[in-house]
């Protein structure tokens, strides 16, 4: 990475400038009052003024109890010179948030306003000097200018703004009045060559957040980063630098670094014993946060005084965005996973793709022709290795023109896919919202005629160069634009399509090769007149939802959009997955894909991946397949490779690498109804499925900073091998509940750290006692080709019999799921007796019904339960009709694990029972 192609704070006006001001600030000298007369109380909401003392100038206060836990506050300024921008709100959040009545509102005597949220939760604001507190069981939890850090830069004209002066000696020892140095850069920023002219002069805003009692806050992505986020004002450990959230295409990134990379979610979660908490900070400007910690005693104020807690660590947090309005939700929990359902509550539910999604995904840079698409295909299924999804990057197009296809390489694309489609497999194409200026491209001749493209500030079409040379780049902000980009993946469009292509949207930072940080300028005009540098963040997100829409609603009757992203903002989740870019083909970067894919789980992204086996350079042979054994623990499943590298598709690997390689390849292919069901219940709740090991196990502090181990949902625990020659590794086993070994079912004996072998061909994975995990293993060359496959169902006791799990199934593509079709079943091991019990919402919804019939046949054709420490007489099954039948079963007694076969149970129709006595 050329770090000197990317801004330090130091060299970012609005940054430098809020940093030195923290430097000086305190709560006692901040200038930011409530004025009393003007506090209005309302059912679930406050609207106050606020006075910035040495600048008169009057803000607004707009505080919202929202359900759930939720709480909103707004500072936008009373009366702007022009307004500020806030119209990303329409494409954060899903909808208006809902109000909650709390149990009381009250203002103080001595000015102070209390808020009783719940029996739980309440908020105290300080008018004087302005401060919100937000309390969980009477403890202080959340706190708003903290330490007088808040800074609310108000919009002026140049001939307006009063500069500060201030007395410094010169070099002769003259004193002279000069020009502060806060006043540098307010109207005119230069970075190497590129100068910004800002126009509207400093808009920035500031305040400081303090998790009290918290020392471990996550997410933000999207970093090269640790899971639990460092100090950023320089000590052992700890950054100089704060995390930075602005989208950059960041060439070969740096591996343990605050710098921003792809995408930016400003959201930040907060864990300590017996409480989680979160800030969504909705402002998708360019963005830093310094992180600090402190050993300090409780916040102590008039309120309470009387508590008398001993010493904890705090987070304290100081947020900077260049512009728009201050538009913050706090999240009071409980649990991490609260705080994570309370953010898509508002933000929306993750995207539920199809079941290909999930599945194993082939690509680089690139597979040359139609000719060669077809060998990869071939190759893949004479060496019985399943893959789903083969991908096309920018060189099947016609001279970098997107929409197009190289016809001389691809003379016949539409067979090609309908060849694959043969085998239930899907093509994916990269289609970039950068479009090549040249006459006779019809996607630039419309987009020129119809301005559809981002403007300079004169008016005329912006031009940057990207791939395919001189380039102009869709104006997602724009209603008409995003239309317009709509309508081009519709089959008469797009020719040479169909129903098994789908789309890759690479470059969507924006990346500008020629621009400064190599993105666009922040000067530059979207649809409103709005400068760039208000949405930068956001422009990810909206081309990944109009590319989206565009593929969902291209057939009459619409299917769920697979389209893969690399930059990316908050509501991005809605639209498909992302990938964490350019990565390189080593062993600290196969590490670092753990904590950057749990940050993006933190950060409300909980569908996301990593290249494999690294993007850049040729991994070696035990690498690549530490990497593929890796990676089927991870959510987004993709081999990729830079067009320098040599072929690697994991068919051509010698042996032993080969098979290692296929079986874990085929262990993701026996997991995918466990995924899948896991991809339902985040879509439902926003639940990650790779999940930090503390959201399981909130109460063991020892798992509150641990990356390199994590759990794939509830059941299954993974600690992937991350260093070369490794035969044995170190995994923490948390709780008194017994583990078992992925393949030999192995239960572990003692709990906490435990060292294991960890030979080439094994896999450090585990299930968890209590858990029932669903997996369908007759090898298949894709996806679709198990939809009718019966399961195995993998039954891991805990220390008392008992074990309970999940499984969800639909018809893998469409949105009938969402009139019913679908089946949701609870199955239970309790006291020797296996059942299930239906979770659908309507078990007598119509659109159920005939897909539990059509269905009905899928079996359960063995069970293997683990943990069966006493000797077994017999198996019984007592049928749907009440007939009862004895099945056949064997016993390990070394390993205690009984496997019983065909017990000819339904898993779409419950009321049987298995009894093992």
């Amino acid at each position: 990475m050329k770090m000197e192609d990317f801004k330090t704070c130091s060299q970012s006006g609005f940054c430098r400038r809020n940093r030195a001001y923290a430097d000086e600030a305190s709560l006692a000298s901040s200038p930011y009052i409530l004025l009393q007369d003007s506090v209005v109380l309302a059912k679930s909401r406050l609207y106050a003024d606020i006075k910035n003392t040495e600048t008169d100038i009057i803000l607004t206060l707009d505080l919202s109890i929202l359900k759930d836990n939720t709480a909103r506050v707004r500072v936008n300024e009373k009366a702007p010179i022009q307004p500020r921008y806030d119209d990303h709100i329409k494409h954060t959040l899903v909808g208006e948030p809902v109000l909650w009545n709390p149990d009381r509102i009250e203002r103080l005597e001595d000015g102070h306003i209390v808020i009783d949220m719940n029996t739980e939760t309440k908020i105290i604001i300080s008018p004087s000097p302005f401060q919100i507190q937000f309390f969980v069981h009477d403890e202080p939890t959340i706190t708003l200018n903290d330490r007088g850090f808040f800074n609310f830069e108000h919009l002026r004209t140049k001939e307006s703004h009063k500069p500060q002066m201030v007395e410094k000696t010169n070099e002769e020892g003259v004193v002279e009045t000069v020009e502060a140095e806060s006043e540098k850069d307010l109207w005119e920023e230069t970075f190497k060559t590129w100068t910004d002219p800002k126009p509207n002069g400093p808009e920035s805003i500031a305040l400081d957040i303090t998790f009290n009692g918290f020392s471990h806050v996550y997410g933000i992505p999207e970093h090269a980063s640790s899971l639990s986020l460092k100090e950023t004002r320089g000590g052992e450990g700890a950054y100089d630098e704060p995390y930075r959230l602005y989208n950059t295409d960041v060439f070969e990134y740096a591996l343990d670094s605050p710098t921003s990379l792809y995408g930016a979610v400003p959201l930040m979660i907060a864990q300590k014993k017996g409480l989680s908490a979160g800030v969504f900070w909705m402002n998708p400007s360019e963005t830093w946060v310094d992180i600090v910690k402190t050993k300090q005693g409780l916040i102590k104020d008039s309120i309470q005084k009387v508590l008398n807690r001993p010493d904890s660590t705090s987070t304290q947090t100081h947020w900077i965005s260049e512009a728009g309005v201050l538009d913050l939700f706090i999240f009071l929990g409980p649990t991490s996973k609260d705080v994570l359902r309370q953010y898509h509550t508002l933000t929306g539910a993750p995207i539920m793709p199809q079941m290909f999604a999930i599945a194993y995904h082939q690509c680089r840079w690139n597979y040359i022709s139609q000719r060669d698409v077809l060998e990869v295909d071939s190759k893949f299924d004479e060496h019985d290795m399943p893959y789903d999804v083969i991908w096309l990057d920018i060189e099947y197009t016609d001279d970098k023109k997107y929409f197009t296809w190289d016809k001389s390489k691809f003379p016949e694309p539409i067979q090609m896919e309908e060849k694959l489609d043969a085998k239930g497999r899907k093509l994916v194409t990269i289609i970039d919202p950068h479009i090549k200026r040249i006459d006779s491209y019809h996607v630039s001749d419309e987009g020129k005629k119809k301005n559809m493209f981002i403007k300079k500030p004169d008016g005329a079409d912006y031009e940057g160069w990207c791939w395919p040379g001189q380039s102009s780049w869709i104006d997602f902000a724009s209603k008409h634009a995003y239309d317009w980009w709509k309508s081009l993946f519709s089959f008469d469009k797009f020719k040479g399509t169909r129903e098994n292509v789908h789309i890759w949207n690479d470059m969507n930072e924006p990346s500008v090769f020629n621009g400064p940080e190599i993105t666009i300028q922040k000067e530059m005009i979207h649809d409103g007149k709005w400068e760039h540098r208000v949405l930068h963040n956001l422009y990810a997100t909206l081309s990944h939802a109009a590319t989206s829409d565009g593929v969902r609603e291209r057939t009459k009757v619409q299917k769920r959009p697979f389209v893969l992203a690399r930059g990316f903002y908050a509501g991005a989740h809605r639209y498909g997955p992302i990938w964490t870019g350019d990565n390189i083909a080593n062993w600290e970067s196969l590490a670092y894909t753990n904590p950057m894919i749990l940050a993006n789980s933190m950060g409300g992204i909980p569908f996301s991946g990593a290249d494999v086996p690294g993007f850049f350079e040729n991994a070696t042979p035990e690498l690549l397949s530490r990497w593929y054994q890796a990676a089927i623990f991870q959510p987004f499943f993709r081999g990729h490779a830079h067009i320098d590298t040599k072929r690697r598709e994991p068919y051509l690997s010698e042996e032993p690498y080969r098979s290692i390689t296929r079986n874990a390849l085929r262990e993701r292919y026996s997991l995918l109804p466990y995924w899948y069901t896991l991809l339902y219940e985040a879509h439902k709740n926003g639940t990650p499925m790779m999940r930090p090991m503390f959201m399981e196990f909130p109460e063991d502090e020892q798992l509150y900073a641990t990356e390199n181990q994590f759990m794939v949902g509830d059941a299954v625990l993974s600690k992937p091998v991350t260093s070369q020659g490794a035969s044995q590794i170190d995994i923490y086993f948390p709780s008194n509940e017994p583990w078992y070994h992925f393949k030999s079912y192995e239960m572990i004996k003692q709990n906490g750290h435990s060292t294991v072998d960890t030979p080439l061909d094994m896999i450090p994975a585990y299930y968890r006692g209590g858990h029932i995990i669903p997996r369908r293993e007759r090898p298949r060359r894709s996806s679709s080709a198990m939809k009718l496959d019966p399961f195995v169902f993998v039954i891991a006791l805990d220390s008392h019999g008992y074990a309970e799990g999940r499984l969800y199934m639909d018809d893998e593509e469409s949105y009938e799921y969402q009139h019913g079709a679908y089946a949701y079943t609870k199955y239970e091991y309790k006291g020797g007796v296996f059942s299930c019990t239906e979770l659908n919402d309507d078990p007598m919804n119509a659109k159920k019904i005939e897909f539990k019939k059509a269905h009905k046949h899928i079996r359960i054709e063995k069970i293997q339960i683990l943990g069966v420490t006493q000797p077994v007489s017999q198996v019984e099954v007592v049928h749907e009709d009440g007939s009862r039948s004895i099945a056949s079963y064997t016993y390990n007694e070394s390993k205690s694990v009984i496997s019983i076969k065909d017990p000819k149970l339904s898993v779409m129709n419950c009321g049987w029972k298995l009894i093992v006595s």
